[in-house]
C-alpha cells in the first residue's frame, strides 16, 4: 500500500518542489514556460508518490532527479543537434531489475559518450534486492536509483528503445530502433536465476554498443 503523508509533510514537500521548479526555470529560462517545468515537476512527483511505501523522505530529491530528467528528453528532442551522442532507454514492466542492470551495464561501459535512460510500464517501489546484490558483485552499484514510469518525453528523445517484456505498452515513434529482449523477470527467480539474466544482458549491452559506438 501507498505511503500517506501528514498535512506538515504534504506542506514540506510542495515548499522543496516549488523550489526545485524555481531552479529549473532558470536552468531553462527562455526555453521552457515556468508553467511547463512546474507540470512535468510536479507530475513526476505524483506518479512516484503513488508507488512509493517507504523512504517518502527521498520523495522530493528522486521527483527532482525523474524531472531533471524528462526536461533534458524534451529538451534534446525538440532538436537532434543538442544530443552529445546516442540516446538509449531501456524499459521493462517495474524497471526494478533488467533495464535498471542494463543502464548501470552501458553507464560503466560507454561513459558519457551514450546518454542511457530506463523505465517502466508498472514501476515498482524500488529495485529488486537480487539485482542490486548481482550487480554488486561486479562492482556496479544500484545506489541511488528507483523506479520511474514510462513518459512519452523519455521516449521521444530515444535513438534506440530496448524493451524487455513491456510488450506494446511502449508507444512507438518513427525514425527510432526499437529492440526486443526476451529476458526472464528477476522478481520471479532465485539469486542463481537473476546472476544469468545478469550476464546475459552484460553480453547484450556489449554488442549494442559495438554497434552504437
Amino acid at each position: 500500500m501507498a505511503i500517506e503523508l501528514n498535512p506538515q509533510e504534504k506542506q514540506m514537500h510542495l515548499r522543496s518542489l516549488d523550489a526545485v521548479v524555481d531552479r529549473f526555470a532558470e536552468k531553462y529560462l527562455g526555453v521552457f514556460a515556468k508553467e511547463t517545468i512546474e507540470r512535468v515537476v510536479f507530475e513526476s512527483y505524483a506518479s512516484l508518490l503513488r508507488t512509493a511505501t517507504s523512504n517518502q523522505q527521498f520523495l522530493v530529491a528522486r521527483a527532482e532527479k525523474f524531472s531533471f530528467d524528462r526536461l533534458r528528453a524534451l529538451f534534446v528532442s525538440q532538436d537532434d543537434s543538442r544530443k552529445l551522442g546516442p540516446e538509449v532507454l531501456f524499459v521493462c514492466v517495474q524497471n526494478a531489475g533488467r533495464s535498471q542492470m542494463a543502464m548501470a551495464f552501458m553507464q560503466a561501459m560507454a561513459g558519457d559518450k551514450v546518454t542511457v535512460m530506463s523505465a517502466g510500464s508498472m514501476p515498482a517501489a524500488e529495485v529488486n534486492a537480487n539485482a542490486i546484490a548481482v550487480m554488486n558483485e561486479l562492482g556496479l552499484s544500484l545506489e541511488g536509483a528507483f523506479p520511474k514510469p514510462l513518459t512519452d518525453d523519455v521516449v521521444r528523445a530515444a535513438d534506440v528503445v530496448i524493451t524487455m517484456g513491456c510488450g506494446d505498452a511502449c508507444p512507438l515513434y518513427p525514425g527510432k530502433r526499437y529492440l526486443d529482449w526476451n529476458l526472464e523477470d528477476p522478481a520471479e527467480l532465485d539469486l542463481d536465476g537473476v546472476r544469468r539474466v545478469r550476464d546475459e544482458i552484460k553480453r547484450r549491452v556489449e554488442q549494442l554498443l559495438s554497434e552504437l559506438l
